[in-house]
């Protein structure tokens, strides 16, 4: 048998173990994010809180109650979280917020938020006016959009 050929099966066989191992991995992830979900739905519940600060910062200086810091696995701990600072009733709190809805919770407002534990899934009803930011476009298309606003010619469509 030629030495190319021997080479080209072994890294088959390597690529199609890896591919079986990737599938298993992806599957036990998966039914523990659907036991996450279930806990959290489980949990939730709908409380009025009054919006201080939010910001994506590491969770070693978030402010988080030192238990929570202590369960979570050590490189997540050096990650960045969406962390929000609200005022629930009488005390102020640090809250963890979904990613999904980060950027659409309001700064300085009330709102009412469902609530699992120390994590907000969603923002459901606004006192006032809702101020969600516009999302700016980046990469190559938003700076020829851009360049062509400046020179004054129309946009392309």
């Amino acid at each position: 048998m030629p030495t190319p050929l021997i080479i080209a099966i072994v890294v088959i066989a390597v690529l199609a173990g890896l591919l079986v191992l990737l599938y298993f991995l992806g599957k036990k992830a998966q039914k523990r994010q659907e036991e996450q979900q279930s806990q959290i739905e489980q949990y939730k519940q709908t409380v009025s809180m009054l919006i201080i600060d939010k910001k994506r910062m590491r969770l070693t200086e978030s402010g988080l109650p030192q238990a929570v810091i202590d369960q979570t696995p050590k490189l997540m701990r050096r990650s960045k979280l969406p962390i929000v600072k609200a005022k629930v009733g009488p005390q102020i709190m640090s809250l963890v917020c979904d990613e999904k809805i980060f950027e659409s919770v309001p700064v300085k407002k009330e709102v009412k938020a469902v609530v699992s534990g120390i994590y907000i899934t969603e923002v459901k009803g606004l006192h006032g006016k809702n101020n969600t930011p516009v999302v700016k476009k980046k990469g190559f298309r938003a700076w020829v959009e851009k360049m062509q606003e400046k020179a004054g010619a129309k946009a392309i469509k």
